[in-house]
């Protein structure tokens, strides 16, 4: 991952905690019922996940009290803008863009001395199936301020209004009770702490639960696309009513995603795009077998991607021209066949979909089919990161270069 991380491309974006901040961080971890972390300095995103942390822990979702139950910790006004890069739900940075731009100058006033939990409240206490995913619709998003500060606000303010009646004044265990919280929190007269609970609404959606579901819910039926076999088999053999059940590498979801006016295609318009051609490289790059140059340079070079183009074995060659052979027959009123991953991983989301809708669609199919390494990083940076480990050293140097250069 040093590659990565030179580019800026692995945690470019994460806010150093060390000192004071740690002591803070672990504070929240305990008031949200987890085992603080022992580590001296660590980093953190937008929404408070530590990569450091996760790798301690051995757990990536460690903010979570099980799965229908995320949590946030914001130590500092920096983490606003900064990405969150292991979301468990597709909406995550859509609820902590609403925390930052509604709180803005609260957060500002909190974090000089404290910081805040979050509580990711959609009302149900654990999930117990996948259709329990259906009734993931309205999130409270709730918050808890460390030390309780908003509430020695208030206890703080009472004991003034107190303290300004009659002749109390001279009362002198008033005295004592105003200095103490005086000396431990200061004066927070002019203090902005309130943060009242806000309400997000969920549409489609994305989740890490039951082994990662897609909630599709705003067509013509409920679409649940599981990428754990198991978890659809399972949920395959309730009655589910009228919510559509598949399975990820099924043939029958693409179909689905026609009909239903999600995805679509264009194999006459689509060959002319860059898209088109990282895909047709990057199945070119899985067909290559033994190279004598670096696969960056046989990627950059037309000469010699045309010489080990042609050195593929027949079949290989015709997969990674498939589609280009498919067109050329097409015009003289013949047929030929189209590599089926290739083709798979050429569908797009339809243009009637909003930006939102779009986005969890492109998220979809790069699950779906893993062959544009750009999209797959835009779209699902955990998977690409996985992805990252298994290719070939200069095929990384390609990919750094490439995004380095489109991101």
């Amino acid at each position: 991952m040093d590659k990565l991380k030179a580019a800026q491309l692995y945690g470019g974006q994460l806010i150093s905690v060390t000192g004071t901040l740690v002591e803070r961080y672990n504070q929240c971890l305990s008031a949200l019922g987890f085992k603080p972390t022992e580590l001296a300095s660590f980093s953190i995103d937008g929404i408070g996940w530590s990569p450091e942390i996760a790798e301690e822990k051995d757990d990536l979702y460690y903010l979570n009290n099980g799965e229908a139950n995320p949590h946030a910790i914001i130590l500092s006004p920096k983490q606003q803008g900064v990405p969150v890069y292991m979301p468990f739900h597709s909406f995550d940075r859509e609820v902590m863009a609403l925390v930052y731009d509604t709180f803005k100058n609260t957060i500002n006033d909190i974090t000089k001395d404290s910081a805040i939990c979050v509580d990711l409240d959609q009302f149900i206490d654990a999930f117990y199936e996948p259709m329990d995913l259906l009734k993931y619709n309205k999130i409270s998003v709730g918050f808890k301020l460390l030390n309780d500060l908003d509430e020695v606000q208030i206890q703080q303010a009472q004991l003034i209004e107190t303290y300004r009646q009659g002749n109390n004044f001279i009362d002198e265990n008033l005295h004592i009770q105003l200095l103490g919280l005086a000396r431990k929190y200061g004066d927070l007269r002019n203090r902005k702490l309130t943060m009242e609970p806000l309400e997000f609404t969920t549409e489609s959606f994305y989740t890490k639960a039951f082994g990662g579901v897609f909630v599709l819910r705003d067509f013509i039926k409920p679409i649940l696309v599981f990428e754990s076999e198991e978890w659809y088999k399972k949920t395959k053999k309730q009655d589910t009513g009228d919510v559509l059940i598949h399975h990820i590498v099924d043939k029958s979801v693409v179909k689905q995603l026609i009909d239903h006016i999600i995805i679509t295609y264009d194999l006459k318009d689509v060959v002319k795009t860059k898209r088109y051609e990282r895909i047709k490289k990057f199945i070119f790059m899985e067909k290559l077998q033994e190279t004598e140059h670096p696969i960056q340079n046989i990627l950059d070079d037309q000469i010699l991607y045309k010489s080990y183009l042609n050195k593929l074995a027949t079949e290989d060659r015709d997969a990674v021209l498939s589609v280009e052979r498919y067109n050329e027959q097409k015009a003289l009123g013949k047929s030929s066949l189209i590599d089926d991953m290739f083709l798979k991983a050429l569908y797009e989301p339809h243009s009637s979909l909003d930006d939102k809708q779009q986005e969890l669609i492109w998220k979809l199919l790069v699950k779906m089919s893993a062959k544009d390494p750009l999209y797959l990083y835009w779209y699902d940076k955990e998977s690409f990161y996985k992805a990252y480990q298994s290719w070939d050293e200069s095929f990384k140097d390609w990919v750094i270069e490439y995004i380095t250069k489109h991101n």
